[in-house]
């Protein structure tokens, strides 16, 4: 497991184990490689979409030893068709004539952005999106995996004006209901220092009476 950061406040030092935990993860190497995109994704006939493809590593990217494959897989049980790579010097080429000139790079390598376009969706494009990525000296190579479906028309978007106008009901009756609660717990308290105030007065007024009587009872 990769510590990706060890976090320190002004003044605390390491301890030993912790030290050690460090060093020994250095020397082992690090593997934390993730792959960041959607399931799924739809996209209308004929439009441009965007096939997103993020990573994380424990390492920064390294243009000299960095790798990467997008391929193409029409169902499961198909072979898949790697249409472009990385190269060191020529940076992202396509390997493949499938998509032609449809599909672009538009990703920042830099920020660990491998991102696609693909215009002109037809209904064949349909299939599955793989992103190889290999970033050494971490050892583990991550694969992203997103299902392209290509629709007629898009869904419409929800209406969030409802859910948000019930959130808000229901905050407001929790907060009022918080706030009932508050202040008649703060009343029974207030009622039992009066009782207890009222109980202890009694109490010295027993006392301060039987005191007297029993001064009266002792002069002659």
């Amino acid at each position: 497991m990769c510590s990706r950061a060890l976090k320190m406040s002004g003044g605390v030092q390491l301890s030993v184990s912790a030290a050690l935990l460090v060093l020994l993860l250095s020397l082992s190497g690090c593997s934390c490689m993730d792959v960041l995109m959607p399931n799924a994704i739809n996209a209308l006939n004929g439009t441009t979409v965007k096939i997103p493809c993020t990573f994380t590593s424990c390492y920064k990217m390294d243009a000299t030893k960095f790798a990467m494959n997008w391929t193409y897989q029409e169902s499961v049980n198909d072979t898949e068709d790697m249409f472009m790579t990385y190269f060191r010097k020529k940076g992202m080429v396509l390997r493949s004539d499938r998509f032609g000139d449809r599909v672009s790079f538009v990703g920042i390598l830099e920020k660990n952005d491998l991102s696609i376009t693909l215009s002109d969706v037809q209904k064949e494009d349909e299939g599955f999106y793989k992103c190889y990525v290999r970033n050494p000296p971490d050892r583990i190579q991550g694969l992203g995996v997103i299902e392209l479906k290509v629709v007629t028309e898009l869904p419409p978007p929800r209406d969030s004006t409802i859910a948000v106008a019930i959130g808000a009901s229901v905050g407001g009756a929790l907060a009022l209901l918080i706030l009932s609660m508050v202040v008649v717990k703060c009343l029974r308290r207030h009622q039992k220092q009066e009782l207890i105030s009222e109980e202890k007065m009694e109490e010295e007024g027993k006392l301060e009476a039987e005191g007297v009587a029993e001064e009266g009872t002792k002069q002659p």
